[in-house]
C-alpha cells in the first residue's frame, strides 16, 4: 500500500469508554487482606475501582468502548483502516487482543496489532497512529486501551501494595486528520530506560523460563506484579514533569498555557506532586483514579471521556497527556483540541 500526500494534523475525533458494573471498595478489599480505607487512600487516593464479575476479556470491554467512540465520531466501523490495542493484560498470549477486537467489531482484513507498553501504551499507540495518519498510510485509525487486572492480582496481605491499585476498564479513540490545520496533535514524546525493568514488573509466567510455570513461581509470588513503590513514585514524578515540559517547550508554549493536563491514573499522589511542581491548579488536572483505580492503558482515554462529558475539555483547549510506567517508560503528547 503506497503512502499518499496528506494535509491536516491528526485529531481525536471520538472518545469512548467502558468499565464493569461491579464496584469494589476499599472496605471490600479490607476483608481479603490486612488493610483499610485510610491506608489505601493515604498512599494512592483510591476509594474504589471496578472489577469484572464474570469471564470477560480486555477485548470485550474494548469493543464496547470502541463502539461508543465510533458513534461519537460519526464513523462506521467499516471505515477504520487500522486497529491498535494497548494492553498489558491481553485476552490470550496469542493472538493479539487487537485481532480479537477486530472480530468483535466486524472489520476483517485491516491490520490489527497490540502495543505492549503498559501504562504508557496509550501514548505509544497514539504516536504510532499519528505516524500512520501523517504518512498517508491510513485515513482512520482506532486506538483502544483495555485491561482486565482483577484476575491477576495477589489478594493477600503479601500483595496489597499492588492489588489495591488496579481496576478493570477500557477506553477508545477514533483518529483521523483534522481539516483545521491549527487543531490536533502538535507533538508526541516517547522515552524508555530499560535498566529499571525489575522495579516494576511481572516476572513470570515468562518465555525466558525453561518451564514457563512451576509450583515455585506460584509459591514465591512471581506470577503476580511486583513494584518497588517508593522508587517508582520518585521516578514517576520526575519523568512526568520533564516530559510535560518537553512537550510544551517543543511547541513554543509555557506550562501555564496548558488548559488541561490529563495524566495517567497510577496514583493520585503522583499526579498531585506533578501538578504542584509545575504550579498547575487543581482545576486544570483531570483525576478519576479515586473511583476507577489504575486501569493502565485505559486511564487516559477514560479520563478524556469524563472531561468531555462534564465540560472541562472544550474545543480549542491546549491539552497535555502524560504517562509513566513499567520499563521504565514515559511519554507525553500535546494537542490543540
Amino acid at each position: 500500500m503506497a503512502a499518499k500526500a496528506v494535509s491536516g494534523r491528526t485529531r481525536i475525533r471520538g472518545v469512548g469508554g467502558c468499565v464493569p458494573d461491579r464496584v469494589v471498595t476499599n472496605d471490600d478489599l479490607a476483608g481479603l487482606m490486612e488493610t483499610d480505607d485510610a491506608w489505601i487512600q493515604q498512599r494512592s487516593g483510591i476509594q474504589e475501582r471496578r472489577h469484572i464479575g464474570e469471564s470477560t476479556g480486555a477485548a470485550d470491554l474494548g469493543a464496547v468502548a470502541a463502539r461508543e467512540a465510533l458513534e461519537r465520531a460519526g464513523v462506521d466501523a467499516a471505515e477504520i483502516d487500522c486497529v491498535l490495542f494497548a494492553t498489558l493484560s491481553p485476552d490470550y498470549d496469542m493472538p493479539a487482543s487487537a485481532c480479537v477486537l477486530q472480530e468483535r467489531l466486524g472489520v476483517p482484513g485491516v491490520p490489527a496489532f497490540d502495543v505492549r507498553n503498559q501504562c504508557t501504551g496509550f501514548l505509544y499507540g497514539l504516536t504510532t497512529a499519528d505516524a500512520f495518519l501523517q504518512s498517508g498510510r491510513y485515513d482512520k485509525v482506532l486506538l483502544v486501551g483495555g485491561e482486565i487486572h482483577s484476575t491477576g492480582l495477589d489478594y493477600t496481605t503479601r500483595g496489597r501494595q499492588v492489588a489495591v491499585l488496579f481496576g478493570d476498564g477500557a477506553g477508545a479513540v477514533v483518529l483521523d486528520r483534522s481539516p483545521d490545520e491549527g487543531r490536533g496533535i502538535l507533538s508526541t514524546h516517547l522515552h524508555a530506560e530499560g535498566k529499571f525493568a525489575d522495579k516494576l514488573w511481572l516476572e513470570g509466567v515468562a518465555g525466558r523460563d525453561a518451564r514457563r510455570l512451576t509450583p515455585e513461581m506460584i509459591a514465591d509470588a512471581r506470577i503476580f506484579p511486583q513494584m518497588q513503590g517508593r522508587y517508582v513514585f520518585k521516578h514517576a514524578v520526575e519523568r512526568s514533569v520533564e516530559v510535560i515540559r518537553e512537550a510544551v517547550e517543543s511547541n513554543g508554549y509555557a506550562v501555564s498555557d496548558i488548559d488541561l493536563l490529563v495524566p495517567h491514573q497510577a496514583n493520585l499522589r503522583i499526579n498531585q506532586a506533578v501538578a504542584m511542581t509545575l504550579e498547575l491548579p487543581e482545576e486544570k488536572v483531570v483525576n478519576n483514579i479515586q473511583k476507577l483505580g489504575n486501569t493502565t492503558a485505559a486511564t487516559i482515554p477514560l479520563a478524556l471521556r469524563e472531561a468531555l462529558d462534564d465540560g472541562r475539555l472544550k474545543e480549542g483547549h491546549l491539552v497535555c497527556l502524560v504517562a509513566f510506567g513499567a520499563g521504565f517508560t514515559w511519554a507525553s503528547a500535546l494537542l490543540r483540541w
